[in-house]
């Protein structure tokens, strides 16, 4: 790990020592669909609709065999929820006829679920089954990643790549909620607060118009 990444990472852990996966679950399929639901949606809104509907719907088995405007209806808040709820079904079912109803601690096996890309099972893989095999790279992390200068890639894929070889394997996971953490309460796309950021000394802020001093 090069210096500044190292520098960076340590004022990160520093501020939020206990960064954790801000998506409410308590199994691996639980943490799959909710993850599922999250795309193009924020985590709060994810969590508020999860407890009923992981009611509804308690096991994998549940979900594939469920009437699909039912789960429609309970997902609808989080947008999106026909391919939602297609997804989540079709998932289900497949974990059903190759897994036995569980969530395979398997990145391909993984990949292979309907709406489930990298970012979806790296989730799964580190946070259910503590798994380390990349780094989450949503929307927060992108931009971050290019405006704190750990990589100047565009796509998903490649920012991860670029995020894996500045840090140490064993922070990938950590690292993902602590850039998502930063996104949320700083580094915000529209109007960053650099002068409380707890990285400000030493990002670059590229992309970031100069701002003057709080009166």
């Amino acid at each position: 790990m090069n210096r500044f990444a190292k520098k960076i990472l340590t004022q990160l852990q520093k501020h939020w020592p206990e960064a954790a996966c801000s998506l409410s679950h308590h199994s691996p399929l639980q943490l799959l669909v909710a993850t599922i639901l999250s795309a193009q949606c924020t985590d709060v809104r994810v969590n508020l609709v999860t407890p009923s509907l992981f009611r509804q719907f308690p096991t994998a088995r549940d979900f594939a065999e469920a009437d699909l405007e039912q789960l429609e209806k309970a997902i609808q808040s989080t947008g999106f929820y026909h391919t939602k709820a297609k997804n989540i079904q079709t998932s289900c079912r497949i974990l059903l006829e190759k897994y036995g109803g569980t969530v395979p601690a398997d990145l391909d096996a993984l990949l292979e679920l309907p709406g489930v890309g990298r970012k979806t099972a790296n989730v799964v893989l580190g946070n259910a089954f503590g798994l380390v095999c990349g780094v989450v790279v949503d929307t927060h992390v992108s931009r971050l990643a290019r405006r704190i200068g750990l990589s100047e890639e565009k796509t998903p894929e490649k920012i991860e790549r670029d995020l894996m070889r500045l840090f140490p394997e064993d922070s990938w996971v950590e690292l993902s909620h602590l850039l998502i953490q930063l996104g949320r309460g700083f580094c915000t796309a529209r109007k960053p607060n650099c002068p409380d950021c707890p990285i400000r000394k030493d990002c670059p802020k590229i992309g970031v118009l100069s701002q003057s001093p709080k009166s």
